[in-house]
């Protein structure tokens, strides 16, 4: 005879605090953690069944959209006072006329005044091929050499002028168009110009771009009072990779590497420096992540402190018998962090992120959105449970708000009583045994997420993280992977610039021709960034 087939969870019964022995006590939670793990159980069943739907080209089961701590479901958006949508006001034109055309009334009558005219203006722009030919008059002097004229500096010898290169440029890196479109298009405009040549100004000479990207993160860092970070996958000739962002309001930087390890950070932190140091900070760093004391002191007891290559520090570290994995990662993340204090860090920048590991240095603080995620991951299997779930996650809201007012008033009694309602929060006991080890996950993470209570002036959230990052992302979906090193640094170097103008109220149009044309009337981004530093700094 056949079983029957379970469909659905029971629930388990409710139990009168007289009938709660012991005993009862102890099968209840044995119960609670079966049907906890049945759901743990469907849940990655579901997602095998996601799997094997899209190889079959199915639709898979929709995803549950994800909790928005800033978007408070029990509050209304406000209005502005004038009680207009925010944006909806219109904005004053200003627009250069490049032409004018007076248009004359048909059968006007004889006597009539001229009473001047009505405007009505026309929004429009021209694409068509604009060739220059260059005829370089040829001399010969009377010794019987020639002399040439000499084409204009910002052509660089190209047969591309500066309009089309930073066309080709702003369509493949800021509206993310593909090689074969933007070639498609262009043979349409009516230019004459191979795949190859518009791979070759996408990806090769580039050097001035790149060595402002790379200062960027240098400004950046100089002047920042705290930075957001995150990293998202970015494949490689074939091979998995990573990209990492590092930013705030004033800049947005990119890099592509192999690994995401707290040693690849550090480096990504260090810049265009190459060098290790030994010095108290590094030090410091090595004692608190438990480098053993026997190979503390050959370090300390080492008569050289400054290591000018990666060789070098490896070669040393080889010299001193320091070779357990764990004791040279610990070695290398301590050298790399005070050869980012000596070159002028600030040693009291805050690094915000999601809880990744890797970003765990200096003064580390947490995003409040991805802590509460922890709780919206739980799935209560009773109303009793599901009412004290969406009980907690209505306290964390009102937890953040009284964080939010804080940040605008701070002061000693209010961060006492903030302290105290978080440790009262995420202590809770409640019937349900997931709920509770979530709280206590988050609890431990009390001195990031109250960071805030130190420094005010730092957000409560990773989302400008995950904002700009999400540009990587779309350029990655469109154009897939990376297929050699020029092409992977130009994706990080241009996405680094675009966002950065953006932030910094410039247009890339107008700045890819003034680079491209050599004008430079542009500044710098680093002296920009350095300039507008007061609001974070």
């Amino acid at each position: 005879m056949a079983t029957a087939r379970l469909t659905k969870i029971p629930n388990i019964p409710n139990v009168s605090e007289e009938e709660l022995s012991p005993l009862v006590a102890e099968l209840l939670d044995i119960c609670c953690l079966q049907q906890e793990l049945i759901l743990s159980l469907q849940e990655q069943n579901q997602i095998l069944r996601d799997e094997i739907a899209i190889l079959k080209n199915l639709k898979p089961k929709p995803n549950i959209k994800p909790s928005n701590l800033e978007n408070r479901p029990d509050k209304k958006k406000e209005k502005q006072e004038s009680g207009k949508r925010p944006g909806s006001e219109k904005k004053k034109k200003n627009l250069t006329i490049h032409k004018t055309i007076d248009v004359r009334p048909d059968n006007v009558p004889e006597g009539s005044r001229f009473k001047g005219y009505n405007h009505f203006t026309v929004q429009d722009i021209v694409i068509r091929p604009h060739n220059t030919l260059y005829r370089l008059e040829r001399w010969q002097t009377p010794s019987g050499d020639y002399v040439v004229g000499k084409l204009p500096k910002e052509l660089g010898g190209s047969h591309f002028g500066s309009i089309l290169v930073s066309f080709i440029l702003y369509q493949y890196y800021h509206a993310h168009v593909t090689q074969p479109l933007i070639s498609e298009e262009l043979l349409e405009f009516g230019i004459d110009i191979s795949a190859g040549q518009i791979n070759r100004i996408i990806t090769e000479g580039k050097d001035v771009f790149h060595s402002e990207k790379d200062e960027i993160l240098s400004a950046g860092l100089e002047v920042s009072r705290y930075v957001h970070v995150d990293d998202t996958g970015a494949r490689h000739q074939g091979r998995n990779g990573y990209c990492t962002h590092i930013g705030n309001e004033l800049f947005a930087w990119f890099e592509s590497t192999e690994s995401k390890s707290r040693i690849n950070f550090l480096t990504l932190l260090r810049g265009k420096h190459t060098d290790y140091v030994l010095n108290d900070d590094a030090f410091k760093y090595m004692v608190l992540h438990k480098l053993p004391k026997a190979q503390l002191e050959l370090l300390t007891g080492y008569d050289k402190k400054h290591f000018g290559t990666r060789e070098e520090w490896e070669s040393t570290l080889q010299e001193l018998s320091i070779i357990s994995e764990r004791h040279v990662r610990i070695a290398m993340e301590g050298a790399l962090l005070g050869s980012i204090l000596e070159h002028g860090l600030n040693p009291d920048i805050v690094i915000i992120s999601d809880d990744a590991g890797q970003f765990n240095v200096f003064l580390h603080a947490l995003c409040w959105i991805h802590a509460e995620r922890t709780i919206n991951k739980v799935v209560g299997i009773n109303d009793k449970q599901r009412e004290a779930i969406e009980d907690i996650r209505t306290r964390i809201w009102d937890f953040y708000d009284e964080l939010k007012v804080y940040k605008e008033n701070p002061s000693k009694e209010k961060k006492a009583e903030l302290e105290t309602c978080f440790d009262k929060l995420f202590t809770t006991k409640t019937c349900c045994i997931t709920l509770d080890l979530a709280l206590k996950r988050i609890h431990k993470n009390k001195p990031e997420l109250l960071l805030v209570l130190e420094r005010p002036d730092i957000p409560l959230h990773n989302n400008l993280s995950e904002n700009d990052i999400r540009e990587y992302v779309k350029k990655r979906k469109v154009s897939g992977s990376t297929r050699n090193d020029h092409g992977r640094r130009c994706r990080d170097t241009f996405t680094s610039l675009k966002k950065t103008c953006r932030k910094l109220g410039i247009s890339f149009w107008k700045y890819l021709i003034d680079r491209v044309s050599g004008c430079c009337e542009i500044p710098l981004l680093s002296e920009i960034i350095r300039q507008r530093a007061s609001p974070i700094c």
